[in-house]
Formats: structure tokens, sequence, C-alpha cells
């Protein structure tokens, strides 16, 4: 099962190709091209693309705005969730001697809203925000980027893990709108068969809130540029509280890409309990060509990435 993240209202079916050929090419990469047409025929493997983008669209929204009823709420959690970006990417740079994206970060972390109260109104951080973003899009590997000429669309998109851990935006059965969204996630899986997952960006919070209530048997949990490791921005949002491994997840690996915005630190491990199994998440770098390296199928071409995949599927 795919599981998508942050972004628009997606085509399942289109995506679903879309995945499955990136990962049909990272299979080949890593040496296992005898199940490239088995991939792309679906003959491996029963493929579903969890598609839940519908659920985030909010008729009274201004294009893709933070969309709670007073804004408060997702502000404050942008705040939070930009500053941790900040903070992270500044420790990156440092750590690589990067001056140039040090003074990228620095520059942007000048730019973060004051909490002194003199920013009045919702509006206005969230405009302070999207230039903070704006500033960290001329990072290397993030300069010249043609999917976000600025950071307000991004902040946007943001939002909705925002919006997921709020625990709110209740529908006319009374359920949250993280309930409805693990609920379309899980529609049609089936308990009594194995259940591989590749979940990506906001989707690796879904996917790991679903799977703590799901009772069938996950021989491999992967993580694709998962916004996880946040720390109080996201981990401390999660539930189960304290968070651990899933109870039927067999093995979990978390990928990251250094030029990943979405993505801090890959500090999983340290900060997620296991499940009775033992089970922790295993965390690799992967370093992805081109601009813009957070999208699923930069990840699924990674031979890393797809190597031990195709190898659960082949099981």
């Amino acid at each position: 099962m795919f599981v998508h993240g942050i972004g628009g209202i997606r085509d399942a079916e289109r995506e679903r190709r879309a995945w499955l050929e990136a990962l049909a090419a990272g299979a080949r990469a890593a040496g296992h091209a005898d199940v490239v047409s088995g991939l792309t025929q679906g003959w491996l493997a029963d493929v579903r693309f969890a598609d839940y983008s519908d659920l985030f669209t909010d008729p009274t929204a201004q294009g893709d705005r933070p969309t709670d009823p007073d804004g408060r709420q997702d502000a404050a959690f942008l705040e939070e969730f930009v500053e941790a970006l900040v903070d992270e990417l500044a420790r990156q740079a440092e750590e690589r001697g990067d001056r140039r994206a040090w003074a990228v970060t620095e520059d942007a972390r000048a730019q973060l809203p004051r909490g002194d109260g003199q920013t009045q109104g919702v509006a206005a951080p969230v405009r302070v925000l999207g230039r903070v973003l704006t500033t960290l899009l001329q990072l290397p590997g993030l300069r010249g980027s043609a999917q976000w000429a600025s950071g307000l669309p991004l902040l946007g998109q943001l939002s909705q893990v925002g919006r997921y851990l709020a625990r709110r935006e209740a529908d006319g059965s009374g359920r949250t709108l993280d309930e409805r969204i693990r609920e379309r996630v899980l529609r049609g899986t089936d308990p009594a068969r194995p259940l591989i997952v590749v979940s990506h960006s906001l989707g690796t919070v879904v996917a790991f809130e679903a799977l703590s209530g799901h009772h069938g048997p996950v021989p491999l949990l992967m993580t694709l540029g998962s916004p996880l490791a946040t720390g109080a921005a996201v981990l401390q949002r999660l539930v189960p509280r304290p968070p651990r491994t899933p109870d039927r997840v067999e093995r979990w690996l978390n990928f990251w890409d250094r030029d990943d915005i979405v993505v801090g630190r890959p500090r999983i491990r340290n900060w997620m309990l296991p499940n009775a199994s033992g089970v922790l998440p295993v965390t690799a770098r992967v370093d992805s060509d081109g601009v813009w390296v957070h999208t699923a199928t930069k990840y699924l071409r990674q031979p890393a990435v797809a190597g031990p995949l195709v190898e659960a599927l082949k099981k």
C-alpha cells in the first residue's frame, strides 16, 4: 500500500502508476531487473494507492492557506514546525561546514516571528513564515525549484500536517479529520493478509498512527521524507503517547535526503519505543539529484530504497 503526503488533490490511479514506475527504476538499479515487469504489470503484488487528499478540501478556504475556524491553532503549529526546520537545516549546514547554507538558515532564523505579541492577528505571522520558507528555498538543492516559486504555497501544504495533528474538523458524524484519514487509508485492507506499507511525508504520520490500530501482519513499514522526527512539533503530538513502533510491524526502514526541506535529522530511533518484538526504525540517508527532492518518486528511484522493498515483496 502506498500512502501519499502533503499536496493537492490526487489522481490515485495515475500516481499509483508513477510510484510503481519509479520503484521499477529503483529495482532495476538495485539489481532486481527480473521484477520490473511484475511491478509495472501488477502481478508481483496487489498495490493500492491510499488517497485521502480530498479530505483536506475546504470549499470556504482561499488557496492553500490554513483553514481552521480562526487560524490561530494552525499558525501556532506552523511557527513551531518552521522554526524546527530552520534549526535542523542550520545544524546540518554547520556540521558540513557549508558557510553559504548556514548563512541562508541564519537569514531565515532572523525573520522568524518574535513571539513578543507585536505581530497582530493570524495573517501576519503566516506571511512572515511564508517569507522564512522563501528564504530556505534558496538553499543548495532547493534553489530554482519549479514546484515552489515562493514559501507561501509550501506553507499552505505544510499546514496539512498541523490540521491532521490538531484532532479536530469533525464531519456530520462527529469523526475528526485525522480519524477520517486513517479510516480511508485502512479501508479495504485484510488483516488476514500481510500488508507492506510505503508512506511518504505526512503519509508517514498517517501510516504510523493507522497501523497502531491494524491487527494484521506488516512485514515492512517504509517511511520516506518523514516529519516524524520533528521534535515537539510532530513527535509529541502523535498517538499513542509515548510513541512506539506499531505492534504488528516486523521491520521499519526510514529514508531521508539531506536536501529534503520537510525532514529533520532522523532521530526517530532515539525517540521511538520498540514494540513487543523489539522493532525500531532503521534510518538511512539517500542523495537524490535535481531540485525539490521531497517527492515519493525521487525516493523510490533510489536503489537503497527499492532494493529492500522488492525483496520484501518477493517473500
